[in-house]
């Protein structure tokens, strides 16, 4: 992303369950990106993602250490959450909620797919899982393909400011795929509730800044939407989806719990053409497709496991 911390206590799950919660984290995270969208109509982008993460953060305090002597694992290192604070909670989510008010919901999740690709070349480079032969090289090919044509065809006919973001937005997962790939390398035995903790809260505090500098003269609404977009996004989106992702990610390679972002599209697509109005056009399922085939290939068995 130190010598390993003392081997974890708590029990790898099975198979089925491994593929149960893959496929519980799969909903929540696709049902986020346009409750995401929902909620920015009401607050200002990095006003809703630090008051999301300080009520998360507020909750997994209060639970933490229950969950923690349950789960076993060492107390992580501050430098570890240190950067999964700064990484996964503060830069990708940052970058989400500002792309957002700029690309439809659908969008912004299938342009984020590219994770798990960007997750097996770090752990072809990075964690020793190499990729064998020439069909998930060919995956990365055609998503490459997919992206090209979505940013050809559907972010270009949103103008250039949509470009600009639809650019940024790559940031995300690259940085997402930092973070995942360090706690592989370096949280062996580490408290996956204890890391999410600490995280979040630093997420908070440094998103909550950030709504400090650039947003306080904006409007806020705290209508119902605002609300239980929030309340939503803070509790299923963070503490349950995090918590579930963070435990997992003990257990489980992770290249395999990216395949998370096979479905979450699917979801974000579907919620968003029907309580979004987004719209859908053949280039956007064509690239969504593209990159998912590209996604299948590097992913599927037969190369080297985490």
């Amino acid at each position: 992303m130190p010598p390993a911390a003392p081997p974890t206590t708590s029990h790898a799950p099975s198979v089925w369950t491994a593929r149960a919660v893959i496929g519980v984290l799969s909903l929540i995270w696709g049902s986020t990106w346009i409750v995401i969208a929902k909620g920015l109509g009401s607050l200002p982008p990095f006003t809703s993602a630090g008051v999301r993460f300080g009520l998360a953060a507020a909750v997994m305090a209060l639970i933490a250490p229950t969950l923690a002597k349950r789960e076993g694992g060492a107390k992580p290192r501050p430098w570890l959450w240190i950067q999964v604070g700064l990484t996964s909670f503060f830069a990708s989510y940052a970058i989400v909620y500002w792309t957002e008010t700029r690309l439809p919901s659908s969008l912004t999740c299938i342009l984020w797919s590219v994770f798990p690709m960007m997750m097996a070349l770090s752990s072809h480079f990075f964690l020793g899982h190499r990729l064998r032969g020439a069909r998930p090289w060919l995956g990365f090919v055609l998503g490459f393909v997919g992206v090209v044509l979505l940013y050809a065809t559907d972010v270009r006919a949103l103008g250039p400011e949509a470009l600009v973001a639809a650019v940024v937005l790559l940031g995300s997962p690259l940085v997402s795929c930092y973070s995942t790939t360090l706690l592989k390398r370096d949280g062996a035995g580490t408290s996956s509730v204890l890391v999410n903790r600490n995280g979040m809260l630093l997420g908070a505090v440094l998103l909550s800044a950030l709504a400090f500098a650039f947003e306080r003269d904006l409007p806020r609404v705290w209508d119902g939407t605002a609300v239980a977009s929030v309340l939503y996004l803070a509790l299923v989106g963070t503490v349950l989806g995090f918590g579930l992702y963070f435990w997992l990610l003990r257990h489980v390679p992770a290249h395999e719990l990216s395949l998370i972002s096979y479905l979450t599209p699917a979801v974000a697509v579907v919620l968003g053409a029907v309580f979004g109005g987004e719209q859908l056009t053949l280039f956007t399922l064509a690239g969504c497709a593209t990159i998912l085939a590209g996604v299948f290939l590097v992913m599927r068995p037969g190369r080297a496991r985490a």
